[in-house]
């Protein structure tokens, strides 16, 4: 897998407002949010997307999902907030590592895009 930006922020030679960090995901701030919160968390384990996972990385995306709730409750998202995840390039993803955005702060549309 190539080296993406998500890479390099794990790696601390891209600076980023960190809200989260343990020994299988990191969170921040998304520099291009699309609501008042915008999170990210990326597994720090380099899986280019979704469709790239397997029965062994259930526990691993159980986790990203936890980190996001929990995220989601101390960001004060109270009355609700999103959790998705693009994959590939018709699902809109832009970054080859998988990622969850967390997202909220206001009323988010249906459909999304």
């Amino acid at each position: 897998m190539a080296d993406t930006i998500f890479g390099k922020i794990i790696r601390g030679d891209i600076p980023a407002r960190i809200v989260h960090d343990d020994d299988r995901c990191l969170a921040f701030h998304d520099v291009a949010p699309q609501a008042p919160v915008h999170v990210l968390v990326i597994p720090k384990q380099p899986i280019p997307s979704l469709a790239a996972t397997t029965a062994d990385d259930r526990e691993l995306l159980g986790h990203l999902v936890l980190v996001a709730t929990n995220l989601a409750r101390s960001l004060g998202l109270s009355d609700g907030y999103r959790l998705v995840v693009n994959c590939g390039p018709d699902g809109g993803q832009s970054v080859d590592h998988l990622h969850v955005h967390l997202l909220g702060g206001r009323r988010l549309g249906w459909p999304p895009g």
